[in-house]
C-alpha cells in the first residue's frame, strides 16, 4: 500500500482519484495503526470475512465515478499506475442487457439514479427465511448480511449462521472460512467461549483442505502456526509503528488484542532445537495440582494436523479464574511449561517460561506461552498426545494464601501420512 500511496499522491491532490482500500484483516485496528504509521489518509473497509471472494491480495481496481470496475491495475510502471485515457474519459453508466427499452423512460423520471442505492438489509426478515426454510442458501444469505450489518450480536448470529450451512454442506469452504472468522473475533472479545480459537483454527484448516489455492485462508492460519509454514513476520513492525507515531507527537492506534509469539516469529528454514540439557523442575511430580481450581489451562495446535516430520505450534494459554478472585503471585519465579516429547518427536525447547510484569507484586493478566513440535517421520496416521505440564505460583482471593501449583497439560495433535 506505501507504493501506491506514494504513485498516486499527485494524482490525488489533484482531486482526480480517490483511493479506497478494502482489507481482509482478522484484527482491522492493526490495518488502522499502519495507516496511521505510513501516513496514509485514505479511508478502510473491513471485509474480514472476505464476502468480496477474492483469492490473494493485493487486488488493485480502477472505478469510475458511478461505481463501475474499468481497470484491474497490475503494476506501477515508470511511476504510472492508471492510463491518461482512464482519467480523461467520461465514462456513459452501464446499462444492463434487456434494459434498453426501459432507458428512455428512465432518463425522463426525475427520481432516476444512475446507479442503485445500498440500502441496509431487513436481518429480521432474513433470519426468519432461514428459520424457516432452514436451507443452507438462506442461511448463507443471513450470515453473509448479519457479517456486515449486525449489531451487538453480530458474532453470535455469525456463528449460527455459517454453522447451520456447514453442517448441511461441510464443504463449502467459504461458510468454513467464514465461521472460523466469527469464532476467533468471539475468541478476542468478552464472550470468548473456551474453544472458540481451536475452533476457529480447526474450520480454516478444513476450508484450506478444500481448496489450498486460496491465499488469505493460508494466511489465517500461517499467523499463528510455526516458523517453518511462515512466509514473513506478520506484525514485526508493530513496536517500529508505534515508537515512531509516538515521537511525531501522536498516540497511536490503540489495538485491541496485541500481536504476540507467532505473529512475531521470524520465518525458519529448518528445525531447531535448542535447550536439551534443561533440567526438569518437577520430574517426581511431587508438586500439588492445580486442577483448574486457580487457573484455567487452553491448549490449542496449529495446525492441528501435521503430515510425519511436520511442526505444529502449540499455543498455551493460562488464565487466573477472576470469579474467584485469583492472582498471580509475581514475588518470586516465573511461570513455566515443560514439554516431554514422546520417542522420536523433536521440541523446539522442554523448559519454556513466561517472564513476570515488572512492578508488579501480584496480577491477574492472561499469561501465553508458545513452543513448537516436529512429529517424527512414522507410517501411523491418528492422535498424538504429547504430555507437558505447567508451574506457577498463584494466590486465592485478595488477602488469601498463595501457593505453588503445577497444572498437567496434554499437547494434542493429529497426524495423517496422506495430508
Amino acid at each position: 500500500m506505501p507504493g501506491w500511496h506514494e504513485a498516486t499522491e499527485e494524482l490525488r491532490d489533484a482531486g482526480k482519484i480517490r483511493m479506497v482500500g478494502i482489507i481482509q484483516e482478522q484484527h482491522p485496528d492493526r490495518a488502522a495503526l499502519f495507516m496511521q504509521w505510513k501516513e496514509m489518509g485514505w479511508p478502510l473497509l473491513v471485509d474480514s470475512y472476505n464476502l468480496l471472494e477474492v483469492p490473494y491480495v493485493p487486488i488493485t481496481l480502477a472505478i469510475d465515478e458511478r461505481g463501475i470496475v474499468r481497470r484491474q491495475l497490475r503494476a506501477i510502471r515508470d511511476g504510472q499506475v492508471i492510463d491518461d485515457a482512464f482519467l480523461e474519459e467520461a465514462f456513459a453508466p452501464a446499462v444492463p442487457p434487456g434494459a434498453r427499452a426501459r432507458q428512455a423512460d428512465a432518463a425522463s423520471t426525475p427520481t432516476a439514479s444512475a446507479s442503485p442505492a445500498t440500502t441496509r438489509p431487513d436481518l429480521a426478515a432474513l433470519r426468519a427465511v432461514a428459520v424457516r426454510e432452514d436451507t443452507p442458501d438462506a442461511w448463507r444469505d443471513y450470515g453473509n448480511a448479519v457479517a456486515v450489518w449486525g449489531g451487538e450480536d453480530r458474532l453470535e448470529r455469525a456463528i449460527e449462521a455459517f454453522g447451520a450451512v456447514v453442517r448441511e454442506e461441510p464443504e463449502d469452504g467459504w461458510a468454513l472460512f467464514r465461521l472460523g472468522v466469527a469464532l476467533r473475533a468471539r475468541y478476542d472479545s468478552e464472550a470468548r467461549g473456551p474453544d472458540d480459537f481451536r475452533n476457529a483454527v480447526s474450520n480454516w484448516s478444513a476450508a484450506l483442505a478444500i481448496d489450498p489455492n486460496q491465499y488469505i485462508w493460508r494466511r489465517r492460519i500461517q499467523q499463528y502456526g510455526p516458523r517453518l509454514d511462515k512466509p514473513y513476520p506478520f506484525y514485526d513492525w508493530v513496536p517500529v509503528a508505534r515508537e515512531e507515531v509516538r515521537a511525531r507527537g501522536q498516540d497511536p492506534v490503540p489495538l485491541i488484542v496485541e500481536p504476540r509469539g507467532s505473529e512475531f516469529a521470524e520465518p525458519a528454514r529448518e528445525f531447531v532445537t535448542a535447550g536439551a540439557d534443561a533440567l526438569e523442575p518437577d520430574p517426581r511430580g511431587r508438586v500439588l495440582r492445580d486442577d483448574g481450581d486457580f487457573i484455567t489451562a487452553e491448549v490449542v495446535a496449529v495446525p492441528p494436523t501435521v503430515a510425519p516430520g511436520e511442526v505444529a505450534r502449540f499455543h498455551v494459554t493460562l488464565r487466573p479464574i477472576l470469579e474467584k478472585l485469583a492472582h498471580w503471585n509475581n514475588e518470586v519465579d516465573e511461570t513455566v511449561i515443560w514439554v516431554d516429547p514422546p520417542r522420536g518427536w523433536e521440541v523446539e525447547a522442554p523448559l519454556l517460561s513466561h517472564p513476570l510484569p515488572p512492578n508488579e507484586v501480584v496480577s491477574q493478566e492472561t499469561r501465553i506461552i508458545e513452543v513448537e513440535v516436529k512429529a517424527p517421520r512414522l507410517t501411523f496416521s491418528g492422535p498424538a498426545r504429547i504430555p507437558a505440564y505447567a508451574l506457577y505460583y498463584v494466590c486465592e482471593d485478595v488477602n488469601g494464601i498463595c501457593m505453588y501449583r503445577r497444572q498437567d497439560l496434554v499437547l494434542s495433535v493429529r497426524v495423517e501420512r496422506d495430508r
